[in-house]
């Protein structure tokens, strides 16, 4: 029995973003797996186009491949990363790895059951504008507390990563607000008399 083009694409890229995602984590050098994540979001949008969410699709292609993974792409490129100093040390947290990997797994379990997803009242993508369908279900009373709630984290990731790249780095530029106020202008200004180049047959002025 031959399947159908439809599940036939679904299954093809659905391998595909599996294998890119694996290289992601296998591969040896950070400028490769920058490039498979960069697949893997290439093949992820194809499926949810396959999936009518034609919204979510191009997000992920210009937010996250045209934008944020070229832009990290090149972060990596310029950035000097000694691999040998960074896999010190790998074997002692191979424990916590394995709890933190049974964990996702079993939470992932647990949030893709069908019961998470059938419902009585709803309404199929293709019969439906799938970005008011989105917006209908971020910003109800239902959504609304978990949208804002990953904000929040997203937010405080952020401040997280910016206070870890400036912690311990004595060169860094700090603002003095005191230092700034309580300066006058003897202390930053200060009159050179340069004497002037006299023509021939002149004194030289000061």
């Amino acid at each position: 029995m031959f399947l159908e083009p439809y599940s036939l694409l679904f299954i093809v890229f659905a391998a595909l973003l599996v294998f890119a995602a694996v290289m992601v984590v296998c591969s040896r050098n950070p400028v490769t797996s920058a490039l498979y994540l960069v697949y893997a979001f290439f093949n992820a949008a194809i499926l949810w186009m396959l999936l009518y969410a034609e919204f979510l699709s191009l997000v992920l292609i210009f937010v996250y491949v045209g934008a944020v993974m070229t832009l990290f792409l090149f972060v990596v490129m310029m950035l000097n990363i000694d691999v040998a100093v960074l896999r010190q040390g790998f074997v002692r947290y191979l424990p916590l790895g394995v709890l933190v990997l049974a964990l996702m797994a079993g939470i992932m379990i647990v949030a893709i059951r069908p019961l998470h997803y059938v419902t009585s009242n709803s309404v199929s993508l293709m019969q439906a504008n799938n970005i008011h369908s989105i917006g209908i279900a971020l910003f109800d009373r239902q959504m609304v507390y978990p949208f804002e709630l990953a904000g929040v984290l997203l937010l405080a990731a952020i401040l997280s990563a910016i206070m870890l790249t400036h912690r311990g780095r004595p060169s860094r530029k700090v603002q003095d607000i005191n230092a700034q106020l309580a300066a006058s202008k003897a202390d930053r200004l200060t009159i050179v008399n340069i004497p002037s180049k006299a023509a021939p047959g002149e004194e030289p002025s000061v």
